[in-house]
């Protein structure tokens, strides 16, 4: 049963969902499991990522601070740990189940949905498209019809449907199919960074859009890393004032989830504050 917690949440959100490195060390431990039975060949299907650059996603204006960051320039892929989808998933595992809602599949999730939530949360724009490809044949082969569910805190570091103040909101969740490339894009804002964790993006990966509107039979969870270059480039930016010290006492190294490797996890981001960013990242199931 994956265990549902980011290592750490903000210092007055504390609670039975984070239980310190005991309770981390059994998912760092099946992790690396995971990485030594995929060396020897044991009939695993790895969850595997590239950075490589996808001319094909929706571009943004490149700027000075647009990072090419991990394996982007090499274009190869490897395998990418599976991680734990945090106490805020939404899917059925920890309390509220988004995915049964009307309305959560969508490709802009900067609005919540629905008769109970009306609001959308602001930020500097973040676009990402992920590519979800076949790994058993490569790498080289799109996996249509698979779906993807993402979701992210907001730019004070809270998550919709749980943290006081916007429980009430749906926000930065939603769920798309693959089209024929294996692509799913999301129009969405860049995420705050919290106490205790890099800033990312959540996804899983189900083997259709029915599996996961009925939140059933995930293939895969995920997270995506942002580019420290970056995050400070929009930290910089009205609203994100908290994130500033958060991050400066992180690092990719020193982050709970991205510690052990985090080069096939870490998206490709180009843009400017005034155009809005576009990150992209290349996984393979």
């Amino acid at each position: 049963m994956r265990r549902h917690h980011d290592d750490e949440v903000h210092e007055d959100e504390i609670h039975e969902h984070d239980r310190g490195l005991s309770y981390d060390l059994p998912v760092l431990a099946r992790r690396r499991m995971i990485r030594l039975m995929a060396g020897v060949g044991a009939g695993l299907v790895p969850l595997v990522g590239c950075t490589a650059d996808d001319t094909s996603s929706p571009a943004a204006a490149d700027s000075p601070s647009a990072s090419s960051a991990g394996a982007a320039s090499s274009g190869e892929c490897a395998t990418v740990p599976e991680e734990t989808a945090g106490p805020f998933p939404g899917d059925g595992s920890n309390g509220v189940n988004v995915l049964k809602e009307s309305g959560v599949v969508r490709s802009d999730i900067t609005r919540s949905f629905g008769d109970s939530a009306g609001g959308t949360a602001e930020g500097v724009p973040l676009t990402f498209t992920l590519t979800v490809v076949d790994a058993a044949s490569g790498c080289g082969t799109p996996k249509r019809g698979a779906a993807v569910y993402v979701w992210h805190c907001d730019r004070e570091g809270g998550y919709s449907l749980y943290t006081e103040g916007v429980a009430d909101e749906n926000y930065l969740r939603g769920v798309q199919e693959t089209d024929d490339r294996g692509q799913v894009t999301f129009t969405s804002v860049f995420p705050g960074c919290y106490t205790g964790r890099w800033p990312h993006v959540h996804f899983e990966v189900y083997g259709s859009l029915a599996d996961a509107t009925t939140a059933t039979a995930i293939t895969s969870t995920s997270q995506l890393a942002l580019p420290k270059d970056v995050c400070d480039t929009v930290y910089a930016t009205e609203g994100y004032e908290s994130s500033v010290d958060n991050l400066d006492r992180l690092s990719l190294e020193s982050d709970s989830v991205f510690r052990d490797g985090h080069e096939q996890q870490l998206a490709v981001v180009k843009g400017s504050v005034a155009e809005g960013y576009t990150a992209t990242l290349t996984i393979a199931v």
